[in-house]
């Protein structure tokens, strides 16, 4: 993201970066034009009005301002510190993996102040991000709880589909042949799916292999009911306002 900032990001003056690693930091400078090497975080943050920064857990987080995905309370407590200095906070969680950004295809997810995120913006989409979406005016622990949640989904979409390829060779199917399928297959009616369903859930059981499916709503039930089952399970009422 830092190459893509500093190659189309219509900078000033050269993109300062600052690395823990002095070598990775020299290094990352002989490959990037438009680029400067601080030594210190001091020198970094006073020459510059904008500061971004990416690290890996909470405990590193706080040799710097914010991070990655540092997790909600550490993201609050960061936000209040900075605006108790006078500052503004922009908490910016990203969707995508490291070769997304590096192709400057992710998804940024700001929160904080709406002048604040003003100024962020145009360093997103087109620079190091194909999109961004706008949590302005909004909490900066919004953007961490829509990271994590969106990582969520796509844990949940593994788990089911390394389920499926488990029961393909128990089964004796192989795996070659549900790979042509996830290449191909298109979506199909909600009872198709719901009869597919129970035929998965007979052939896991028969191949003993395991697959944590449930039919919520019973024989009139369709794939949203199952939406709506959950929602009175966390104490919602079924429907939704929507």
């Amino acid at each position: 993201m830092a190459k893509n900032l500093a190659a189309k990001g219509s900078l000033a003056a050269p993109l300062i970066i600052y690395n823990r690693t002095a070598a990775r930091a020299h290094e990352f400078l002989s490959k990037n034009p438009n680029t400067v090497v601080a030594t210190s975080v001091q020198e970094a943050v006073s020459k510059a009005d904008i500061i971004s920064t990416c690290v890996g857990d909470d405990a590193a987080i706080y040799d710097f301002v914010n991070a990655s995905v540092a997790s909600g309370s550490t993201t609050a407590a960061l936000s209040n510190q900075i605006q108790e200095h006078g500052a503004h906070f922009v908490a910016s969680s990203v969707f995508g993996v490291p070769t997304m950004a590096k192709a400057g295809q992710v998804i940024c997810i700001l929160a904080g102040p709406q002048e604040a995120v003003e100024q962020v913006k145009p360093y997103t989409t087109g620079v190091i991000a194909k999109s961004f979406i706008d949590f302005r005016n909004q909490a900066p622990t919004k953007a961490f709880q829509l990271k994590i949640l969106g990582d969520f989904f796509v844990i949940s979409m593994v788990e089911t589909t390394v389920e499926g390829i488990v029961v393909t060779e128990k089964s004796g199917l192989g795996t070659n042949s549900l790979h042509q399928f996830l290449e191909t297959e298109p979506l199909f009616a909600v009872d198709l799916s719901r009869k597919d369903a129970r035929h998965a859930l007979d052939l896991a059981a028969k191949s003993t292999a395991t697959m944590r499916v449930k039919e919520h709503m019973g024989a009139q039930g369709d794939l949203a009911g199952i939406y709506g089952a959950v929602r009175e399970e966390s104490g919602l009422k079924l429907e939704n306002d929507t």
